[in-house]
């Protein structure tokens, strides 16, 4: 069901990301509303097609071979069989803050990537939970709704700053320009908090099932807390990219207040206590239940 779910939000979002850029555009007149249309319509057919490509770039990502990272690709390849999907392309990026991500379109074009700094915190069992994780929001198709969610919070600000230097006097006023500036980037982050909070616990809880290793993921959500506060994320990480990882990259960037209304993760506390609370129950003698075909 859940995979249906997310097909469905994918189509929502591509429609709120249209309407959005249409009304934003109005605020310049009938011809801004258009150039909204296209603009949205140009995002749409990009982000559907080359999301996970367009991920990889901008945080630095390159492809990397099995004789490069052969015990990396070795537990994706263990877990992918597990779970029943196709290998991933598998990725690293040069961040040295400990982090993780999936992207792509669909299964078949999945991208699983992690940062160096997370190879070198992590340990086998913690870092198998880790992809467990991502591999798990592969499998429930949260990926391209991501990717959806990501187009929106970086497409509205470019389209209010296309607004601004398209913009004529008679169609454009300094309140008009005001609240465009401040409804876009709010928009964005409403958005991203409704798909990212609850989809982070669901693939918590389905990657614990398929790693078989609840605690392990709970320790990695541990260390990956407090170093990713300690190390900040490059600056070509944006807000917009946030949801993306499995622990939100700007937290080390001093952000706090207003901006926490609109974390694109929810808290990590709230996420060790529900692992803690399957792992308890798989003690108590409770079978894990098999992976579904």
């Amino acid at each position: 069901m859940t995979p249906r779910i997310n097909r469905l939000k994918t189509w929502v979002l591509i429609a709120a990301l249209g309407g959005l850029f249409v009304v934003i555009g109005s605020f310049w007149g009938a011809q801004g509303a258009v150039l909204g249309l296209a603009i949205a319509l140009v995002f749409n057919a990009a982000m559907y097609w080359w999301s996970g490509s367009i991920a990889v770039r901008t945080t630095r990502s390159k492809p990397v071979t099995e004789q490069e990272y052969p015990e990396l690709y070795r537990i994706v390849r263990e877990l992918a069989a597990e779970d029943h999907l196709p290998m991933p392309q598998i990725y690293v990026s040069d961040m040295m803050q400990p982090n993780a991500f999936a992207t792509g379109r669909n299964p078949e074009n999945a991208k699983v990537a992690v940062t160096k700094g997370i190879l070198q915190i992590l340990d086998e069992r913690e870092l198998r939970g880790v992809l467990a994780h991502e591999l798990s929001h592969v499998k429930n198709h949260d990926i391209l709704v991501s990717s959806i969610a990501a187009a929106i919070g970086m497409s509205l600000t470019m389209l209010v700053r296309f607004g601004l230097f398209f913009g004529d006097d008679s169609n454009n006023n300094g309140m008009l320009t005001l609240v465009a500036w401040i409804l876009a980037p709010l928009a964005a982050g409403i958005i991203q908090m409704a798909v990212s909070r609850s989809r982070e616990y669901q693939a918590d809880e389905s990657g614990a099932f398929l790693s078989r290793d609840p605690e392990a993921l709970a320790n990695a959500l541990r260390k990956l807390d407090v170093a990713t506060k300690q190390i900040p994320a490059p600056a070509t990480v944006s807000p917009a990219e946030a949801h993306l990882f499995i622990m939100n990259p700007l937290t080390g960037r001093g952000s706090a207040g207003f901006a926490n209304l609109f974390s694109t993760h929810p808290p990590t506390p709230d996420r060790i206590a529900r692992l803690d609370a399957i792992d308890q129950r798989l003690r108590g003698g409770s079978p894990i239940p098999p992976m579904p075909a």
